[in-house]
């Protein structure tokens, strides 16, 4: 075998043993036993929420164990291959072997980064705040190709993308706008865009001259079940009004919008998109949310430390710059990870920028390591 096919093996291996830890591989199919055993219960869907919960961490185990099996048999199949055309001296068997391995490998290690998503929450369906800073008309365009671009990376994951609340912009784009996003590990993934995202190009308004533009993103995880937490009524304040959206089907023709303002800490939630007691309820939620947010940014330092660098939408606080003029450059500034290909970043292809977030954190590196390195 090849020294590079070696090391290709070597790193699946690799991968394979720390998906077999994250999914502690000898008792996982105890576990799927009782999973299936829960859901032959026949009181099972007495409790939707409990229910969907309980289907959910089912299909994930299942997903994880066919994913460790797949790797591991594919491994296994492809060596056998090269063994046997390396004995048979059959360089097209061998080369169509090696190729796989490749691949398998860029397989595996995406697979042992997904096994990352190990945190308290990461499991969990999020919410998405995009606000626009410091600019103007162009950032709440900016705002609204950021809203583009996180739908359209949910969307290619097989998400399922609720919008909250949405704000348009005086003259054009959205002062703001809220989802909810719900899928495996949706949190996990996003939690890494946090933070102020800075654009540069030239004005689409007629200018003509090379613009700076600043929007905020704020993820935080959906709280379910599993997690209490307790809001003092007499703690917030609950406001109703007539929503100023965009018009068509979110056009609201009663004050049923509701925003909610937890008076010690300063959050504000609102929700304005359904009935006032299906906002209330969605902004309670959000409430919720964010108070748990709060716990874990105590809590846990990787967490905090997406979110200390946050600050005011404007100049010094960004995490991400995208570059559209004089040339083409989309620059994460923790990791240091980047691409020429903003038109792609653009229609949602973040996971390299995740990832590279991901596998920082997990490896333990500071932003100031990594941007040595």
């Amino acid at each position: 075998m090849r020294a590079e096919t070696q090391k290709s093996v070597d790193k699946i291996e690799k991968s394979l043993d720390l998906l077999g830890q994250r999914l502690d591989w000898e008792t996982a199919p105890h576990r799927l036993e009782e999973f299936n055993a829960r859901v032959e219960d026949p009181n099972l869907w007495d409790d939707p929420q409990a229910a969907q919960k309980l289907m959910r961490d089912r299909q994930m185990l299942v997903d994880a164990m066919e994913t460790y099996n797949s790797i591991k048999q594919e491994l296994s199949d492809n060596v056998e291959l090269i063994e046997m055309g390396e004995m048979e001296e059959d360089e097209e068997v061998v080369s169509e072997a090696e190729a796989a391995i490749a691949a398998l490998a860029e397989k595996a290690g995406q697979k042992e980064l997904e096994a990352l998503l190990d945190g308290e929450a990461d499991g969990n369906d999020t919410f998405l705040e995009i606000n626009a800073g410091a600019g103007g008309t162009e950032a709440c365009d900016w705002a609204q190709m950021l809203q583009r671009m996180y739908v359209r990376w949910a969307e290619k994951r097989g998400y399922d993308v609720e919008l909250q609340s949405e704000e348009p912009g005086t003259e054009a784009g959205i002062k703001s706008v809220a989802y909810k996003i719900s899928g495996p590990n949706a949190y996990g993934w996003l939690k890494s865009e946090s933070g102020v995202h800075r654009l540069v190009r030239i004005s689409p308004f007629g200018k003509g001259t090379r613009e700076t533009s600043f929007a905020s993103v704020w993820v935080y995880p959906v709280v379910d079940d599993n997690i209490e937490i307790d809001v003092n009524p007499s703690e917030i304040r609950v406001d109703t009004y007539r929503s100023s959206g965009a018009g068509g089907q979110h056009v609201n023709t009663t004050d049923s919008a509701v925003r909610i303002t937890h008076m010690p800490t300063g959050i504000v939630v609102t929700s304005s998109e359904k009935s006032q007691h299906q906002n209330r309820d969605i902004a309670m939620k959000a409430l919720k949310s964010r108070l748990y947010q709060m716990e874990l940014d105590r809590r846990n330092a990787e967490i905090n430390a997406q979110h200390e660098a946050k600050g005011d939408a404007g100049w010094g606080n960004q995490i991400r710059s995208y570059v559209l003029q004089p040339y083409q450059m989309v620059k994460d500034l923790r990791t240091s990870h980047e691409t020429s290909d903003t038109q792609g970043v653009l229609d949602g292809d973040l996971d390299p920028f995740m990832a590279a977030t991901l596998a920082q954190q997990a490896s333990g590196k500071s932003r100031a390591d990594a941007q040595a390195e």
